[in-house]
């Protein structure tokens, strides 16, 4: 089944692939095959992405390696075992009630519909995050390919499956869909089991509607919109207004400012020139072509009604090009008149920067934020703001200290979430170890005879997994 298929067609292929009763060792090497498949074919598919999305080859080599250190990492993850949450309770008839045996693990959910995003067109793509998780924890999966890189989604799943049969999987692990209404298809399908989506609130919106209205409703897990805000300080702004400003600049330009962690409002004391020193970074911006022409049209159409009205000013980069960055500062007057107004998500090179003139008025403001995927606090060293941090952490899944939040790093530790509209479930991550949990479903076993379990809960664990025993962690033994 090679390049984009039928719904029917490729969800019927993944749930006969056999794919959920591979082993973790199977499914490791797998994962390494991917990743390498990836590498030896990353400058063929940076040309053809470079080409499709607009993106700098440099950029894109560096989006390969980090993908293909995303499979391997997941590799890594479920050899280690400790995932699957394995629990053993021995009977114990002297508790009340009396305990029988109960042996539990988390086990592979089934078919997981995967949509892709435009602004990652390989680290949240085809073989991003979520296929890499999904496949770790012994899923077959069917990509929805986003229509900003088709060409580049259909070779990538091509590799893919050539690399999973060499590695001895049915390459029916992995297939592939194009198209709008073969999306909603898809998660309509009574055999999909977990859908994945990265994009718009708006589409993703739509999608978990679709997902809960099923039959058998399924898991919804979005990554929506995001404004991710940031707080400096008054101590910091003295310390190093120009800095920072040059910093903000950097990260809200970077790639034209396509990042879901991108910094979209900023809180920064009044008085202390950062406005102007992000006014004088701007001047030498350049403007660079964003990933489609609807996004560039939503760009232009979102900074010209900013820009008309009179509480707000506006600076733009140089030039007259379409997707100048933008910078919008206002006051804190300004902001709670109409903070809806300047807590939409802009997708593309534009912050807002907010003006406040001391904790009182910004205290209000903080009030009126959304959940986002991260929140920033930058501040001077050794400033006490831990009542910053309390205010600002039930609002992100990832609390930032003196940085940006742009980079997201694959680890155990990593959390890429939060409530909605960040995401449609603040209790998974779409990156890192704990994102496997997305398709996993947790079964118990009851007074089960040895012969019936799965190899992870027998007595002598004899694949030497870290697991609960009568309520005590038990490291992995050595094999």
């Amino acid at each position: 089944m090679a390049g984009p298929a039928p719904v029917e067609a490729a969800v019927t292929a993944a749930a006969s692939s056999g794919f959920t009763a591979t082993t973790r060792s199977e499914r490791a090497a797998a994962l390494v095959a991917l990743a390498a498949a990836l590498e030896r074919a990353s400058a063929e598919l940076v040309a053809i992405a470079a080409a499709e999305t607009h993106l700098t080859p440099g950029r894109l080599s560096g989006e390969v390696t980090r993908t293909a250190n995303q499979l391997r990492f997941f590799a890594e993850v479920i050899e280690e075992g400790g995932y699957l949450e394995a629990a053993v309770d021995r009977a114990d008839p002297s508790t009340v009630p009396p305990r029988p045996d109960l042996r539990r693990m988390l086990r592979p959910l089934g078919v997981v519909a995967v949509f892709t995003a435009s602004n990652f067109p390989f680290a949240f793509s085809v073989l991003g995050n979520d296929t890499a998780s999904a496949i770790a924890a012994g899923c077959p999966v069917v990509v929805k390919a986003h229509p900003g890189h088709p060409l580049l989604s259909r070779r990538t799943a091509e590799l893919a499956r050539e690399a999973l049969a060499a590695a001895g999987i049915h390459p029916d692990a992995i297939t592939l869909v194009e198209g709008m209404e073969a999306g909603v298809e898809l998660v309509r399908h009574p055999l999909v089991t977990a859908v994945a989506f990265t994009g718009s609130e708006r589409g993703g919106r739509a999608l978990f509607e679709v997902a809960a209205s099923r039959q058998q409703p399924i898991p919804f897990y979005g990554e929506l919109g995001s404004i991710n805000p940031v707080v400096i300080t008054a101590a910091a702004a003295s310390a190093d207004a120009a800095s920072l400003a040059a910093g903000l600049v950097e990260v809200v330009t970077r790639d034209a400012g396509q990042f879901c962690t991108k910094p979209g409002l900023v809180f920064v004391p009044a008085g202390h020139g950062f406005a102007a020193a992000v006014a004088s970074e701007l001047a030498s911006a350049p403007a660079h072509p964003l990933l489609t022409d609807g996004m560039t049209s939503a760009f232009e159409q979102r900074v010209s009604a900013l820009s008309r009205r009179d509480d707000l000013a506006v600076s733009r980069g140089p030039g007259d090009a379409d997707a100048r960055p933008a910078v919008v500062t206002a006051d804190i007057a300004a902001f709670l008149a109409d903070p809806d107004a300047l807590l939409a998500e802009c997708f593309g090179p534009l912050t807002v920067v907010v003006e406040y003139t001391a904790g009182d008025d910004l205290l209000p403001a903080l009030g009126h934020l959304p959940a986002s995927l991260t929140a920033t606090i930058r501040s001077a060293p050794d400033e006490d703001v831990t009542w910053l941090a309390a205010i600002l952490s039930p609002r992100c899944g990832r609390l930032v200290f003196d940085g940006w939040p742009t980079g997201v790093a694959t680890g155990w530790a990593q959390h890429h979430g939060g409530a909605w509209p960040a995401t449609t479930g603040s209790l998974h991550s779409s990156v890192g170890a704990s994102s496997l949990r997305r398709f996993l479903t947790p079964v118990a076993y009851q007074n089960a005879p040895e012969s019936v379990l799965p190899a992870e809960l027998h007595d002598a664990n004899p694949l030497h997994l870290p697991r609960r025993e009568n309520g005590r962690l038990v490291p992995a033994a050595r094999g």
